[in-house]
């Protein structure tokens, strides 16, 4: 079990939202806009980052609502945690922002990940292997921090770098080498505890993925395909060298920030942007499927899939029922009839969505 007790207030087209009784699977079924994507998004936002819809916080409150407050018990072990987020207005003189609190005490979102392991898979995600490197770079973040909480410091610290390092790359003048120097070590020592992460979770994941069968889903093989150095001390002598070239382009042209998740399918060897959409799509699963796997750690394991059972043949649909049960995940589906979910009767919290309201059948 996971998540239990759940609210969401104003949120989205749900002005109050109740979900109790939740079990290993649960299905949210409705017509489509009803607001079962809605109820995924919100749960996504116990994670750090934007959830999975990467909107602004200002998209997310409902019509005019000045903001909005999620809550959720965590149930892990004997007594559960109390997790919530909400959005503050603005009072004028700033942006609205996000407050994360857990069992009432107040905490970074970047700590969510020691909490809890959330993973979801959407349409959006369809063109994963068409769309840009950042895209797959995401995904693969979002895997890496289900097994490794710490990589969300390491990234957060990176970030923060890089942001600086390229505001003095792009100033009209010319940056303190000093100050450069300061920035390219923090960078390089977030930028190489990155690299590692990454690496050994994607090795661990092609270990897993390498055991599976060819069918129902297509297997895939993964590597990362790296954009530098992941050496602490070469990444800081790349970027020390290579300042003329990226002030004059105005930003950081090399490290983490620019590498790529590399997928082709087992046996064919074939890219998997080269693939057809049904074996991106089957691929895209085979890969969400054996993370779930790995991602235990000791922490919860949230899959939040939107309408995924809808693309499925009958017989892959089985396969993915029967993987997702032995994940150990609690697992929360959304689909527009309850015929989608044949197989888990007995298994699943059904919950009706209707114009953002949400009942429970019996």
């Amino acid at each position: 079990m996971a998540f239990d007790r759940i609210r969401l207030a104003d949120f989205r087209n749900h002005q109050a939202t109740r979900l109790e009784g939740t079990a290993r699977f649960n299905l949210l079924v409705g017509p489509n806009g009803a607001g079962k994507t809605n109820v995924l998004e919100a749960l996504s936002l116990f994670t750090p980052g934007r959830g999975l819809r990467r909107a602004q916080l200002s998209e997310m409150s409902r019509d005019d609502a000045p903001g909005f407050a999620i809550g959720a018990d965590l149930v892990s072990g004997v007594t559960p945690v109390r997790l919530g987020t909400a959005v503050q207005a603005g009072d004028g003189s700033g942006p609205s922002r996000r407050i994360v609190q857990a069992s009432g005490a107040a905490l970074p979102a970047s700590r969510l990940a020691e909490w809890l392991s959330v993973a979801w898979l959407t349409p959006a995600m369809d063109r994963l292997f068409m769309d840009s490197a950042s895209g797959r770079r995401r995904f693969l973040d979002r895997m890496v921090l289900a097994i490794r909480p710490e990589h969300a410091s390491h990234s957060g610290r990176y970030e923060k770098a890089l942001r600086e390092r390229n505001r003095l790359l792009s100033g009209d003048r010319s940056p303190d080498p000093t100050w450069l120097d300061a920035l390219e070590k923090e960078m390089a020592e977030a930028g190489a505890a990155i690299a590692e992460n990454r690496a050994a979770v994607v090795e661990m994941l092609a270990e897993r993925l390498a055991t599976l069968p060819d069918q129902p889903f297509a297997r895939p093989e993964i590597a990362i395909d790296p954009s530098s150095p992941t050496d602490a001390d070469a990444l800081a002598a790349r970027w020390r060298s290579a300042r003329p070239a990226e002030r004059g382009a105005g930003r950081t042209l090399h490290g983490p920030h620019r590498d790529d998740l590399s997928v082709h399918m087992a046996g064919t060897g074939r890219p998997a942007a080269d693939c057809s959409t049904g074996e991106q799509k089957a691929l895209l699963i085979a890969i969400t499927l054996a993370h779930a796997m790995l991602a235990d750690g000791g922490r919860p394991l949230v899959l939040l899939l939107d309408e995924v059972a809808a693309h499925l043949d009958p017989v892959r649909r089985a396969a993915l029922f029967e993987r997702l049960e032995a994940s150990g995940a609690q697992v929360w589906m959304t689909g527009t009839e309850l015929a989608l979910f044949t197989g888990l009767e007995g298994k699943a919290s059904v919950w009706r969505v209707t114009g953002g309201a949400v009942e429970k059948e019996a």
